[in-house]
């Protein structure tokens, strides 16, 4: 089973910019489309962004024209770039294929706070 393993999160004030990545065990990023979702404190995972393997693109409203989700088969690493960080991005990113299946890694944490 693949394993997927993600970083870069920490704390940002709000307008700052952070960039997860996501790397697998397996080179699977080419084969599947993959999506970064998240979890706030009391509330449910939802999905941030997917990438399909032709390259396309989709965003929650709440995240469009701020964040940017990007693969790199060379690095088999799916990357998210957060711009212009509010409180409300505040959460537990994890990847995982888009629709998600099997287990769900750590994740990485993001705060954003003054």
């Amino acid at each position: 089973q693949v394993q997927l393993v993600e970083s870069g999160g920490g704390l940002a004030q709000p307008g700052g910019s952070l960039r997860l990545s996501c790397a697998a065990s397996r080179k699977i990023f080419s084969i599947y489309a993959m999506g970064w979702y998240r979890q706030a404190p009391g509330k449910q995972r939802e999905l941030v962004a997917f990438i399909t393997t032709g390259s396309s693109t989709k965003y929650a409203d709440s995240v469009k024209d701020r964040f940017t989700i990007s693969r790199d088969n060379a690095k088999n690493t799916i990357d998210l770039q957060m711009n212009s960080l509010n409180a409300e991005d505040t959460a537990v990113y994890y990847c995982n294929k888009y629709p998600p299946t099997g287990s769900w890694g750590q994740g990485t944490q993001v705060t954003v706070s003054s």
